[in-house]
């Protein structure tokens, strides 16, 4: 489909999309106070009894001391694999409201840990089993106590029946503010101990990475990739210190985790394609997902990589209306990067792993450009996994092609609010393009 074509059948779309969320009731509210009713109903001064955990959250303030918590939907356990966040997400298009509801019906039941010690709370036992064992203070041993239970949560297959005990009464503060919607969290509670209701089931590939003490993390977490786990299933598990060298391992908190995956399969990846023929002709691929629009460019020639964010101002992170445009642009070359990317953080990451993956199943590779446009509908972040799935399916159905790069690029540039001009000072994959008067002339610069 011409270029032209392509943008005038996104702006139609755009506009039902639009007018289907406003019709949206998302009752925030409402469930903010039947979930208060629930949880009073549910939960006892000093336990859960027969809770359902489908995931686990590891903290980062305090390093390496951090916060370790097994998740839990409290009195919703028959659905407790909807609140695990997932792809899936994407394919029921759950919108930010429906995250928020999600996220604040989690009871978060946590403890104090060093990242590399146990300390009193676990014990030699061994995945998939209730076992009780003597104490040891490694985080490769760990598979009784409290962090060995979290563990089986992390390495499972689907939720697993536990009982935790907790310190006092669990803290709910849902007035609902500012702060709130920004930081969409449940409940948290001191937990005392915590025990598994069942033998959770752990996939034979989970067995083998974690039965290895000499496979480094990096080839552990691309051999489950290969075997089919998904990136949200790698970095549970690679949070709950279930991989790498035997006494290496250690807690990695979910944050630092889930980047650590997308480098990692998105490295994997690159190589793989590394030396596959170039697409021929140069794509334009588009995709909206929860206030967030992105534009893919595919180019003919070898790997190159760019994201350039570009957020309104009244959106999450670009909150002043006044301020203009908000602009930030990271890149790599064939070699990839040898550091963090600060401007862009985790979205470079989860946008470029959708790309690659694109490139992978077409055995071909490109030079990339991707311009991610945050709005403000935006209004609360839901985490990376949107940018990720927006991304990933990003390639489905229709997209545009055109003649050249600046042909394309400025088709784009066309339906974002800054100038040509001003994406060019940015942009490393757009400064060469030759500009005129008119690029620099009409908006945001």
């Amino acid at each position: 489909m011409r270029l032209d074509e392509y943008l005038e059948f996104e702006t139609n779309e755009r506009a039902e999309r639009r007018r289907l969320a406003r019709e949206k009731d998302y009752g925030i509210l409402d469930h903010l106070d039947s979930f208060e009713r629930r949880f009073d109903a549910e939960v006892s001064d000093d336990a859960v009894v027969g809770s359902v955990s489908p995931s686990i959250f590891v903290g980062r303030s305090d390093y390496p001391t951090v916060s370790t918590g097994l998740l839990s939907p409290v009195g919703r356990e028959e659905r407790a694999g909807r609140f695990r966040t997932s792809g899936a997400w994407y394919d029921e298009g759950v919108s930010i409201a429906d995250v928020f509801e999600r996220r604040t019906s989690l009871l978060n039941a946590n403890r104090g840990v060093d990242v590399t010690d146990v300390g009193s709370g676990g014990g030699r036992g061994g995945p998939g089993t209730v076992s009780s064992g003597t104490d040891t203070a490694s985080v490769h041993d760990a598979w009784d106590g409290w962090l060995g239970v979290q563990r089986e949560v992390a390495i499972a297959d689907r939720p697993v029946d536990v009982e935790i005990g907790l310190d006092g009464t669990p803290d709910l503060d849902f007035e609902v503010g500012l702060e709130d919607v920004k930081t969409p969290t449940g409940p948290r509670a001191a937990a005392r101990d915590a025990s598994l209701g069942e033998n959770p089931h752990v996939p034979r590939p989970v067995k083998k990475t974690l039965e290895d003490d000499d496979w480094r993390a990096e080839g552990a977490m691309t051999y489950l990739y290969r075997r089919g786990f998904d990136v949200y299933e790698v970095n549970t598990i690679l949070s709950a210190g279930a991989l790498g060298r035997g006494e290496d391992r250690r807690l990695v908190p979910t944050r630092w985790s889930i980047t650590a995956v997308d480098d990692t399969i998105g490295a994997y990846l690159r190589g793989s394609i590394r030396d596959d023929p170039t697409i021929d002709s140069i794509e334009v691929h588009r995709n909206e997902y929860l206030g967030n629009a992105f534009w893919v460019v595919l180019v003919p020639g070898h790997w190159e990589y760019e994201l350039v964010e570009l957020k309104a101002p009244g959106s999450i992170w670009n909150p002043d209306p006044d301020a203009g445009v908000y602009l930030a642009a990271a890149s790599e070359g064939r070699e990839g990067r040898t550091g963090y990317v600060e401007e862009t953080a985790g979205a470079y990451y989860a946008a470029r792993l959708g790309v690659l993956e694109h490139l992978h199943d077409r055995g071909r590779q490109a030079k990339v450009l991707v311009c991610r446009h945050v709005s403000d509908d935006y209004w609360g972040p839901v985490g990376v996994w949107q940018v990720r799935e927006a991304v990933r399916n990003a390639f489905e159905g229709e997209h545009g092609t055109a003649e050249t790069f600046g042909e394309a690029v400025r088709g784009v540039t066309a339906h974002l609010p800054i100038s040509l001009g001003r994406l060019r000072r940015k942009s490393t994959m757009t400064a060469g393009l030759q500009a005129n008067l008119a690029d620099f002339a009409g908006r945001d610069d």
